[in-house]
């Protein structure tokens, strides 16, 4: 499947200041992130920022670079724009790479843009949960899936909830459970990616601060790719970096 990575970048952080930026064996984090999603096979892979200094570097390191609006609300909105710059056709399909993934795993992008069609214009990734300090941490988001591997629900709760076995201990996995957690990639058919800003705001993705519920409660299919691998983490914290900067 021929497919467009395209990578929202910008400065403000109020964890890691100048994030994108930041040194990782002599290249600044868009980059090699970037450079990882070259990897994956797709058609193109496009920087989109409202920062001069992160299209500078992008340039600088040879890396194909859009300006956009600086009052986007969200990476999608931003990914948006450069697809309609781009004219793109109303099938290609648009994957967004987060720029503070600079470990992702190529393998993954394509796996997940492959997952995307007319019927099912949207799509992401999860992996298996293996300990209850996961499953019960609100900060790792949990989705559950039909048996077609399409997403009913995600949330910041433990899910599914295994009643009689948790009504007992809460400190282990349950024989034979499974779930899941999200992966924050996402893939789009450039037709509904276009829509996607328009959307119905959904209450549920303000109670939960889950901007993809959006979707599903708009009626829209989402497809997951299970991944069997842990994916790297992102880089969100001075810790993080460090972590990435020893790979590197």
């Amino acid at each position: 499947m021929s497919f467009i990575a395209i990578v929202p970048a910008r400065l403000a952080s109020t964890r890691l200041p100048n994030k994108p930026l930041a040194d990782i064996g002599g290249k600044p984090m868009v980059v090699r992130t970037a450079e990882r999603a070259m990897l994956s096979g797709a058609a193109q892979v496009v920087v989109a920022t409202d920062h001069a200094d992160i299209f500078a570097a992008c340039r600088d390191h040879g890396i194909e670079v859009q300006m956009t609006r600086s009052d986007h609300p969200s990476g999608t909105d931003r990914i948006a724009e450069v697809a309609a710059a781009m004219g793109l056709s109303a099938d290609a399909v648009v994957v967004n790479v987060q720029g503070d993934e600079p470990l992702i795993d190529p393998a993954l992008i394509a796996a997940t843009a492959a997952l995307v069609n007319p019927q099912t214009p949207m799509a992401t990734a999860a992996h298996e949960i293996h300990t209850t300090q996961e499953l019960f941490n609100p900060n790792v988001v949990k989705v559950v899936l039909d048996k077609m591997s399409r997403a009913l629900y995600f949330s910041r709760a433990p899910m599914p909830w295994a009643r009689d076995a948790f009504a007992q201990d809460q400190q282990a996995m349950p024989s034979g459970y499974k779930a899941l957690r999200h992966i924050g990639l996402y893939a789009y058919q450039n037709q509904f990616l276009q829509a996607y800003p328009a959307l119905p705001i959904s209450p549920l993705e303000q109670i939960e601060a889950l901007e993809q519920l959006r979707v599903l409660w708009n009626g829209i299919s989402i497809a997951v790719h299970v991944t069997d691998q842990s994916p790297a983490a992102g880089v969100d914290t001075l810790d993080d970096l460090q972590r990435v900067r020893t790979f590197f």
